[in-house]
C-alpha cells in the first residue's frame, strides 16, 4: 500500500476554478470555500463522518446559479478519490444509513470501478430550500460516481426539512466511503481485478 493516500486535483473552465487536496486516511478534518454557505456545510459533513481531511477552494459562475460550482466539485472530489486509492484494494463495498431528526438517509455503494448512480430523493426536489437548490444534490452525486468509478445506490427514505434530508445524505455518503477505502490484503473480487 502506498504511504500516503493523498491527492491534489485541480479543474478550470470558463464556469469554474476548483482546487481540492484529500487524505483519505485522515481525521476528519474540513477546509472548505465554495461560496455556497449551506454546500460547504454539506462537504465538511462527508468529510468527518468519511475521517477524509478535505481542503477545498471554488470559485464559479454564482451569478448564474449553483449547479456548475456543486456539480465539479462532485467531479473533482471522485477524481481526487480514485487517485488518492492508487489502484492498491479496499474493503470495496460500504452502506450507511444516518437519520437526522426526522428525516432518514442511505446509501449503498462499491469502490467498483464502474460508474453508476441509482437515487431516490424522497421529494427533495420539490422542496424549497433557501440558499440551496435542492435539485443539486443528484448532480454532486452524479458527478462524484462518474468520475470516481464508483457503483452508487444512495435514498433519502423520508423527511420534511430540506436541510435535514440533504445533511443526512452527505452524512451516510460518508460513513459508506469511511468502510469501503479501509485496506484489503487483496482485491476484493471473483476476477481477482476491478475494473
Amino acid at each position: 500500500m502506498k504511504d500516503m493516500r493523498t491527492s491534489t486535483v485541480k479543474r478550470t473552465s470558463k464556469e469554474t476554478d476548483i482546487e481540492m487536496t484529500l487524505n483519505i486516511d485522515g481525521s476528519g478534518q474540513a477546509q472548505v470555500d465554495t461560496q455556497i454557505g449551506f454546500f460547504d456545510h454539506m462537504l465538511t459533513a462527508l468529510a468527518c463522518h468519511a475521517g477524509f481531511d478535505l481542503a477545498v477552494t471554488a470559485r464559479g459562475d454564482l451569478h448564474v446559479d449553483f449547479h456548475h460550482t456543486v456539480e465539479d466539485t462532485g467531479i473533482l472530489l471522485g477524481r481526487a478519490l480514485r487517485e488518492a486509492l492508487g489502484g492498491e484494494p479496499v474493503m470495496r463495498y460500504g452502506s450507511s444509513a444516518v437519520p437526522m431528526d426526522e428525516a432518514l438517509a442511505e446509501t449503498v455503494l462499491d469502490l467498483s470501478g464502474r460508474a453508476y448512480l441509482r437515487f431516490d430523493d424522497g421529494g427533495l426536489s420539490q422542496k424549497i430550500m433557501p440558499g440551496f437548490d435542492a435539485a443539486l444534490p443528484v448532480e454532486f452525486l452524479r458527478a462524484f460516481a462518474c468520475h470516481s468509478g464508483t457503483t452508487l445506490h444512495a435514498a433519502i427514505r423520508y423527511g420534511d426539512n430540506a436541510h435535514h434530508m440533504t445533511e443526512a445524505l452527505f452524512k451516510s455518503l460518508g460513513r459508506a466511503l469511511r468502510i469501503a477505502v479501509q485496506p484489503a490484503e487483496r482485491v476484493v473480487s471473483t476476477k481477482g481485478m476491478l475494473d
